[in-house]
């Protein structure tokens, strides 16, 4: 059994909080075009930040593939932040999706 060093862990949070604030940015940006009723504009914003969100999950997924392989690593408080951003920004990002249908169907 080997051990994840420290430094490559860190290396993984900071990637997920980046990618993940991106996305955010991308959706509060998709936010202000529907409410100009660039909906169109609004769901291409929406298609990036899901690719840089599945960017972010991806590095997360590494990390379990590396711990199922018995890789060990101690989890600190910058890894649970990131996954928090990144838990947050997935329901965001679901949350958009589903306002965009409706500010379509209303508008």
């Amino acid at each position: 059994m080997s051990i994840m060093q420290s430094e490559e862990l860190r290396g993984v949070a900071f990637q997920i909080i980046l990618e993940s604030g991106d996305a955010r940015k991308m959706i509060h940006e998709a936010f202000d075009l529907m409410r100009e009723t660039l909906f169109l504009e609004a769901g291409a914003k929406l298609d990036v930040a899901k690719d840089v969100i599945i960017r972010a999950h991806d590095s997360q997924s590494g990390l379990l593939q590396k711990y199922a392989s018995g890789i060990n690593f101690e989890i600190d408080i910058l890894m649970v932040h990131a996954q928090d951003h990144l838990m947050t920004t997935m329901m965001l990002n679901e949350i958009a999706i589903e306002m965009l249908y409706l500010y379509k169907k209303i508008g």
